[in-house]
């Protein structure tokens, strides 16, 4: 009689510590030293294969499962081409299925990593909520995103800032004469497309509302110009970006913007990113995009 063989055990999860995801946070978008990082995460977690293990539960997962995908029949997505501020623009133009009427317009504005399946993801999210959503390249002056994340990362460094936001007003531009939209166009980016967005609504007075997920604030100096609507969400661990909170307030409230900020308490940068395993906070996400998408409805109808 032939015995069963036994089980195998258990493959446990590793042990994620907030040190982990802060020396992560610092590589990405501080140091950009790989090696540098593994070695502190070697260091945290104790051993060099329990690091293996853990930098990709922190790391975004392209491979994981789009929440609205691509071939959704909900919505229809293409690839387009655009007028920049000095050259052509690509991004991923997306709008709801047999949409009648015109419809505010939305920037949806990539992470560090450009515009990768998961903002493409976040695109067709948007445009579910009864928008049309154009997610920019803004590494297109750099010939586009390239497929391999820490390439893609590397690339950011290159780009001109201020040609980066003569881009960004270009596709407000772009999209507030779009022949779908109604003329009223809002912007939502994350990290460090929340930033852009931050500087976007002080350099574009036709931009109706900004939505900046733990973005880095603007200059001081251009919040008096900020036309726009702000929907400012925060996480609560991130203290890096959450240092500059307390003086933004006070410059909106000098400057009488129209603005609101959320903050989410025991949630990490990065929170509605749902292909990294670590940061991401379901609670915080979906509670941060409910606020959004009436914050949009209501700007932009």
């Amino acid at each position: 009689m032939t015995k069963p063989s036994p089980a195998s055990p258990a493959v446990a999860t590793p042990a994620i510590t907030q040190a982990m995801i802060d020396a992560y946070d610092e590589y990405t978008h501080l140091t950009l030293d790989r090696r540098r990082f593994m070695e502190q995460l070697t260091r945290l977690a104790g051993s060099g294969a329990a690091a293996a293990a853990i930098a990709p539960l922190l790391a975004a997962n392209s491979a994981r499962a789009a929440i609205i995908a691509e071939d959704d029949s909900r919505v229809t997505g293409e690839d387009i081409s655009y007028p920049g501020s000095g050259g052509e623009m690509k991004g991923y133009l997306v709008k709801p299925a047999g949409q009648s009427g015109k419809l505010g317009t939305v920037i949806v504005v990539h992470e560090n990593r450009g515009l990768n399946p998961h903002t493409r993801d976040v695109a067709r999210r948007v445009a579910l909520e009864g928008f049309v959503a154009l997610a920019p390249d803004f590494l297109s002056p750099l010939g586009g995103t390239p497929a391999e994340e820490d390439k893609a990362r590397e690339q950011f460094s290159k780009l001109d800032p201020a040609q980066t936001i003569a881009n960004a007003v270009a596709t407000v531009v772009f999209l507030k004469g779009y022949a779908d939209g109604n003329g009223k166009v809002g912007a939502v980016g994350f990290c460090w497309g929340g930033g852009t967005v931050n500087t976007l609504a002080a350099n574009a007075p036709d931009l109706a509302a900004a939505v900046a997920y733990y973005g880095m604030q603007p200059k001081a100096e251009d919040v008096p110009k900020i036309k726009a609507a702000l929907l400012l969400h925060y996480a609560g661990l991130d203290t890096r970006i959450n240092a500059g909170i307390d003086a933004f307030r006070k410059e909106l409230d000098a400057a009488e913007v129209e603005y609101t900020i959320y903050v989410y308490e025991g949630a990490n940068h990065a929170f509605n990113n749902d292909t990294s395993a670590a940061r991401y906070d379901k609670n915080a996400a979906d509670l941060a995009w409910g606020r959004t998408s009436a914050f949009l409805r209501e700007k932009l109808a």
